[in-house]
């Protein structure tokens, strides 16, 4: 534990891979600075989502209070910009009980959104973004980048363009306001009324992957295909997009046996770690365990 004492109101945010050990070490943080955990893990923020995300057991939420865990059901609509306006409510009470906050998590988007802000863009119109969703069933990823194409050329000769999800939410921003989605992407950092210290936690490749490997073994064991069993009428949903329940469903559709399902959700979580790694590595502080 190298996490800095102070007497400021400051915001300790520990990011890292999945399975790396953010819970744990967050609630020895918790305990050391007498103070609470604020979940930036944006998959348990919903409730019916408990093994497949790894929620923190019922003796770590006694441990230490937790907020922004389960506080969610599945068909309810969540964003990252409510979530910064949640938090940025809740921290003046929480340092008005400890100078001192810790927030955890993976998801380095809901991180940097009360670090540094995000972009100001709106909530989506549920009719627009229906509109959007026919568009790409009817017609294919081919039709999101024709429309954008021509609505923003800027978007189109920038970003992936094999990110479906990335170019429907693009495509509903230009529908909704009249402008092009790239031109709500230049706001800059905004400044906080807080410290904020960001590190990320890390282990060798190897020790990381292996205990990747044995947490989906004991997810499976703990009952993750049930769990997506009842979540399966919800499988349309954003939240649902997930590495764990993808595979679940794809089994429970007869596309691969449960053996390639299982080793599916360990390679396809080897790679998110990868890539949470190198997003953290851009502005946190490394702290290798």
């Amino acid at each position: 534990m190298i996490l800095e004492a102070t007497n400021q109101p400051t915001l300790i945010v520990i990011g890292g891979p999945t399975a790396v050990g953010k819970t744990a070490y967050a609630i020895e943080a918790a305990k050391k600075f007498n103070t609470s955990i604020i979940s930036a893990d944006s998959r348990q923020f919903y409730k019916e989502m408990r093994i497949g995300t790894a929620f923190p057991s019922e003796e770590e939420l006694a441990a230490v209070k937790h907020y922004f865990v389960g506080h969610l059901s599945i068909g309810q609509y969540y964003s990252i910009s409510k979530f910064e306006q949640d938090v940025l409510r809740l921290l003046p009470t929480l340092f008005a009980e400890s100078p001192v906050v810790i927030m955890t998590g993976g998801s380095g988007l809901y991180l940097d959104a009360v670090c540094k802000g995000i972009d100001d863009l709106p909530d989506p119109d549920l009719n627009i973004r229906q509109q959007v969703i026919e568009l790409y069933e009817n017609e294919g990823i081919e039709a999101l980048r024709r429309r954008l194409r021509h609505l923003d050329p800027v978007f189109y000769n920038t970003n992936d363009l094999a990110n479906h999800k990335r170019m429907m939410r693009a495509l509903e921003v230009c529908l909704q306001t009249g402008k092009p989605y790239s031109e709500h992407l230049t706001q800059s950092s905004r400044k906080r009324d807080f410290n904020i210290q960001r590190y990320y936690l890390n282990r060798p490749r190897e020790v990381l992957f292996n205990r990747i490997n044995r947490r989906v073994d004991q997810m499976m064991a703990d009952g993750l295909l049930e769990e997506a069993k009842s979540l399966y009428k919800y499988k349309g949903t954003n939240a649902l997009n997930t590495v764990g329940y993808k595979e679940m469903f794809d089994y429970m559709e007869g596309k691969m046996t449960m053996e390639e399902a299982v080793e599916k959700i360990k390679v396809n979580t080897r790679r998110y770690a990868k890539r949470q790694i190198t997003w953290f590595k851009r502005e946190y502080e490394e702290i290798l365990l």
